[in-house]
């Protein structure tokens, strides 16, 4: 059973830099379906980005599309989200998923991972 735990939130200026970091256990052996997704407060849970760990191939929302960039490293088994030029909007708690049901090809939703970490908070504010 895949576990999940996030680390790297806090608070940050606009215009600032923070990246998340996702441990996933046990390491991923094959091509599998991560992601990123965020809840703001009093909002629904939305996809922030998905990777595929077998070809690299990745997925944006269009809000994050060339400031935030998802990366997967297997000798540390670790999944990032580099985010940069931070926004107020981008305030929420951000959690990583595995396990995906389907292709991994569009953003999908939050039905359609199985497996969650426990979030971290990234709160950008002035």
């Amino acid at each position: 059973q895949v576990q999940l735990e996030e680390s790297g939130g806090g608070s940050i200026q606009p215009g600032g830099s923070m990246k998340l970091s996702c441990k996933i256990s046990p390491s991923t052996t094959s091509g599998t379906c991560l992601a990123w997704f965020r809840q703001a407060p009093g909002k629904e849970r939305e996809v922030v980005s998905i990777i595929y760990t077998g070809t690299g191939y990745t997925n944006y929302l269009d809000s994050v599309m060339g400031r935030f960039a998802i990366s997967h490293d297997y000798a540390s088994n670790r999944m990032y989200l580099q985010m940069n030029h931070l926004k107020p909007e981008d305030t929420g708690i951000y959690y990583c998923a595995a396990d995906r049901i389907g292709a991994c090809l569009d953003l999908g939703s939050p039905a359609d991972f199985a497996r969650w970490g426990q979030g971290t908070q990234v709160t950008v504010s002035s």
